[in-house]
């Protein structure tokens, strides 16, 4: 890691490299160098504040792109999923050993929890250049400057929702700064939401609510504020703003897309493909992470990379021991089935669906029509669905052609990395201007409608509304094609079952189960899936000492459910690397050792567990009205 990146804000001397984007289209992602090292006049004027905005928006870009995304971090840190690496030592299998303060934490080999500690702090500095400067620019009326400041708002607490639920207490920046810093102090995360929730509302009230894709929406700023409403139990005021959503935004119901009269498709395919991600009369988009195309400055996904199986690592063999598969298919082939490749793109099996996921909610009796499901054969892809092609069984060998079929005497390690069924549905992005699918460019949902309802069913999971839970619930379950519930199916796991369904590759799973946690210690509320077990926030990381792990139930919610519900944490599952383990003070992840070690004159706490936690201090709060780091109201 860059010596610049060793203090949370050391990187904020580079404040002049900012870009400049075009009004829509694929042109604002082509940026050009604005005024370097001259930050007055780059932001003297709106589009020079439009330009420091797309800062913000293209870094959320990078959250989902690429091979070792940051999100299959938060997707593996749940019950959904595991690391399905399986070849070396490294990846984030046994939390005990790769959650360390002073392991390497920003790799695609190991963890991302790093980058989302350094990227979040980077996206706050760019937030607060708009913020600090707002008044010293000119804008043609109220509206304007209301509009870029309410952006800027909504991308610093974008960032800082997921910060205090992954970290806790965390540094709260909350202007720009010119020179090194060295004396960052932890902050009381219930104060930071405060601050967050004061800021959405600014922010919802004066951001437009059409916008191009990629920029902060009015809805946009909606949904995070529901959800830090939520996090503050402010039930009411979510459910307010949710219902606002919902009204101006449908779900997508009726199939829309070029995409609908090929064969082995449906709505989901509709709704998730590269096309619909276009497609402007596509109500259901929220806000997004862009890249076109074909388009300069683009990136590519590669979803097909992370979460397929790795299916021709030579471990796929014919019952009579041949080699299976490959790549390349033989040069007179004309069955595009054969064609691995380009129908479910080559994947090296990074991001693992528990059993959970892949078969424990999908209910015969409930979900047997569901088109999100494990039942619908062309949503999801098992491994028998895949045939035998390598070039060098073609007229030679009888299994060329026929369906996979899975070695009984497969190891453990070749059974979690390229043995499991997948939503090819939801992470097939074509990738035609290369060899290797792994999966291409293509704009990415941050939020839609969907989520919004889910968003107003816990609201009413947590007032006692359970009929009015259940009907949130269904507008989403009942589009997919699967059976409506009733007020006597709703609880937590059902809520959760449900975003799993919906939004796999999408939500930020671990920092939602972790807001659920913080819910129930907070309320006392006791949870009717683990037996009414009540939870207590002042042990919410469990009892903390150094390389203690705990492995107890009933400290938290997030260990319960994630241990509960995953068939690989600590359940005794190993292979030749790694034993798969978690424990209850992975709830919050280690701040850096670096970033606390480098704040020579402050205190960064470290969380319980972690080695450094005892030389925590009591957090600062966040004023309710002055800033922390800029200037203060003297009235």
């Amino acid at each position: 890691m860059k010596s610049s990146n060793t203090l949370i804000y050391h990187i904020v001397l580079g404040i002049g490299t900012l870009l400049i984007a075009a009004g829509c289209g694929k042109d604002w992602l082509q940026p050009e160098p604005l005024s370097f090292y001259a930050p007055d006049v780059a932001l003297s004027n709106a589009e020079g504040m439009y330009s420091a905005l797309t800062a913000c928006e293209r870094n959320m870009r990078h959250e989902f792109f690429g091979d070792g995304a940051p999100i299959l971090t938060e997707i593996i840190q749940s019950e959904v999923a595991v690391e399905g690496t399986t070849d070396k030592a490294g990846p984030q299998m046994n939390m005990d050993i790769a959650l360390l303060p002073d392991a390497n934490l920003n790799s695609e080999n190991t963890t991302r929890v790093g980058w989302y500690w350094y990227e979040g702090y980077k996206g706050i500095k760019y937030a607060n250049l708009i913020i600090a400067r707002i008044d010293n620019a000119t804008f043609k009326d109220e509206a304007e400057r209301n509009a870029i400041l309410g952006a800027a708002y909504f991308q610093r607490a974008y960032r800082y929702f997921k910060l205090v639920h992954q970290f806790g207490d965390v540094p709260f920046l909350d202007w720009e700064i010119n020179e090194p810093k060295y004396d960052f102090y932890s902050y009381d995360r219930w104060s930071i939401l405060e601050r967050l929730k004061k800021d959405l509302e600014f922010a919802y009230q004066w951001v437009p609510e059409s916008v191009d894709r990629g920029r902060t929406s009015k809805a946009a700023c909606g949904v995070l504020l529901m959800k830090v409403a939520m996090a503050l139990s402010d039930f009411d005021r979510a459910i307010t703003v949710g219902k606002e959503i919902v009204a101006k935004h449908p779900l997508m119901r009726t199939r829309f897309t070029s995409n609908r009269n090929k064969p082995n498709t449906n709505l989901m395919f509709d709704l998730h493909s590269v096309e619909a991600k276009l497609d402007m009369s596509n109500t259901e988009g929220l806000m997004y992470v862009v890249a076109y195309p074909e388009a300069e400055g683009s990136d590519r996904i590669q979803t097909m990379r992370n979460a397929v199986p790795f299916w021709n690592n030579g471990g796929i063999r014919t019952p009579d021991g041949a080699t299976g598969t490959s790549v390349a298919i033989a040069s007179d082939e004309t069955d595009p089935s054969l064609d691995l490749n380009k129908s479910y793109g080559r994947g090296i099996g990074r991001l693992r669906p528990t059993w959970y996921y892949s078969n424990m909610i999908w209910r015969a009796d409930k979900e047997g029509r569901d088109l999100r499901g494990m039942h619908n054969r062309d949503s999801w892809k098992r491994m028998e669905d895949l045939k035998y092609n390598n070039p060098s069984l073609k007229g030679k060998n009888s299994w060329y052609g026929k369906n996979l079929v899975k070695n009984p005497s497969m190891s453990p390690e070749d059974t979690i990395r390229l043995w499991y069924s997948w939503p090819h549905f939801k992470v097939f992005v074509p990738d035609p201007l290369q060899t290797t699918w792994a999966g291409g460019e293509t704009p990415w949902y941050i939020y839609r409608s969907a989520e919004v309802y889910l968003l107003l069913a816990e609201c009413y999971y947590w007032k006692d509304q359970p009929g009015l839970a259940a009907e949130a619930l269904n507008e989403v379950r009942t589009r997919a094609g699967a059976e409506p519930l009733t007020a006597a199916h709703i609880n937590i796991g059902e809520i959760l079952d449900e975003r799993a369904r919906e939004l796999y590759y999408e939500e930020n799973r671990h920092v939602e189960l972790v807001r659920i946690a913080y819910t129930y210690a907070r309320t006392g509320r006791p949870c009717e899936i683990f037996g009414g077990r009540i939870y207590q926030l002042d042990q919410i990381s469990g009892p903390g000492g150094t390389n203690a792990n705990v492995k107890q139930e009933g400290i938290n919610f997030w260990y319960d459910r994630v241990v509960s519900r995953s068939n690989f944490y600590n359940k005794g599952v190993k292979h030749a690397w790694a034993e798969y383990k978690v424990s209850v003070h992975h709830i919050l992840w280690p701040v850096p050792a670096n970033a606390i070690n480098t704040n020579l004159k402050g205190r960064i706490n470290q969380n319980i567990g972690y080695p450094g936690a005892e030389r925590n201090v009591k957090p600062l709060v966040v004023p309710e009205e002055d800033t922390v780091l800029g200037p203060k109201d003297e009235s």
